[in-house]
């Protein structure tokens, strides 16, 4: 029996459908805001890279079967969209939140979250966590090419970017409703300081952490992480049926049928204090056994020296408003990594800064964005843009970077 979740915040209100800039309209479209929003985060190369940045363990490409980011984006997806129809939700919204959750995540999983919240508080005295992120690279990064070709920055609704920025699914928060003030979305100081202002953003952050305990176990069983005992404990925190194995199936099934059953508009999105109860024997284990598994210390060593080495080297080209045409003076050092930096640089400094530089002062008139980076004249926003630049890469481009640095 589908339940009636919809509240006042949850309408389309000219507070939900806000964007920053009126973007572009297109004749006889016969979409929604929040579709719209969806294609424009389905098209973007924040969107396309997911596909090779670590879930949980590095594939390195060569294992098709382990889960990367965009799988555990579009299981969120699903699971949230499903718990959406059944609660009377708008699924669209709920959809273009899901799929854009992740987008502000770093190379190598949450270890590359990790090296880069220590070089923020280092270089920049705030801190690295993707939600964050997440905004900031809708907000102000990621950029699509209008019917003109030129690359304009996203401009998504307000609904979806506060869900980008209050999904954290690590949380505890078993019981959720929505907010009931519209903020400015830079009050987010810390991950989790403020739920979503809709309830969809509610559904998307639960949804979450229903997808990824189950597939990050299927995968580990793959890798041959588990022991005998181990797996005897696993299959002791299957419910109902002992002769049920616990994996993505099975877990979601379970809570997205109990999340609906026990949810109300009155109390809130939430589980049975058995489901609850089982989540959290789940979560516990998937740390003690997987996230905090010593076979994973080399890996989290290797990203780590990956991102280091990366950040210095580029740090090291550093010349003030000169630092782009030093960097094509010396013929970007005949590194590939360092080409790429400086055509990402572009597209986010003053056209001042290349003029006479013909590769790129010819491409300057199609960029309508945000010049964030201005004239580079601060060594913190040069640092910024350095960080903004490894965020967004993907774990193999990462290593492909790296390993340029060695050969030259």
């Amino acid at each position: 029996m589908q339940k009636n979740f919809r509240s006042v915040a949850a309408i389309e209100s000219s507070e939900l459908i806000r964007r920053e800039d009126d973007i572009y309209q297109k004749k006889n479209d016969i979409r929604s805001e929040y579709s719209r929003d969806y294609t424009r985060i389905l098209h973007s190369l924040a969107f396309r890279r997911l596909k090779h940045k670590t879930q949980v363990f590095f594939n390195g490409a060569d294992n098709d079967h382990i889960c990367t980011r965009i799988e555990h984006v579009l299981h969120v997806e699903s699971v949230a969209c499903t718990i959406a129809k059944e609660l009377g939700l708008n699924v669209e919204l709920t959809s273009a939140i899901a799929l854009a959750h992740d987008l502000g995540h770093a190379p190598f999983g949450h270890q590359g979250e990790d090296v880069l919240d220590d070089l923020y508080v280092r270089f920049l005295s705030t801190r690295f966590w993707h939600e964050r992120n997440g905004l900031y690279l809708v907000d102000q990064i990621e950029l699509l090419a209008d019917e003109e070709g030129n690359y304009r920055n996203l401009d998504l609704t307000y609904a979806v970017r506060d869900g980008i920025i209050s999904h954290c699914g690590e949380l505890d928060d078993n019981d959720l409703r929505p907010r009931s003030e519209y903020i400015d979305l830079k009050d987010f100081s810390s991950k989790g300081k403020f739920q979503s202002y809709t309830w969809e953003g509610c559904v998307v952050k639960l949804a979450d952490k229903i997808a990824y305990l189950g597939r990050d176990i299927e995968d580990a069983k793959m890798l041959g992480y588990f022991t005998k005992r181990q797996l005897d404990e696993l299959q002791d925190l299957s419910l109902v049926r002992k002769d049920r194995s616990v994996n993505t199936t099975v877990i979601m099934h379970d809570l997205i049928l109990d999340l609906c059953e026990n949810s109300d508009p009155k109390v809130g999105l939430r589980l049975s204090q058995t489901m609850s109860d089982h989540l959290n024997r789940i979560k516990n284990f998937n740390y003690q056994n997987i996230y905090n598994n010593p076979r994973l210390n080399p890996y989290k060593a290797y990203s780590e020296l990956v991102v280091n080495q990366l950040f210095d080297y580029l740090l090291s080209l550093y010349k003030e408003s000169d630092t782009i045409r030093f960097i094509v003076s010396q013929n970007y050092d005949g590194k590939q990594f360092v080409q790429d930096f400086t055509s990402f640089l572009m597209a986010y400094c003053y056209p001042d800064l290349i003029s006479g530089i013909e590769r790129y002062e010819s491409l300057q008139d199609k960029y309508k964005n945000q010049k964030i980076y201005g004239d580079l004249s601060e060594r913190k926003v040069y640092i910024r843009a350095i960080l903004d630049f490894i965020a967004g890469m993907t774990d193999i481009y990462a290593v492909k970077c790296f390993d340029e640095l060695l050969r030259c």
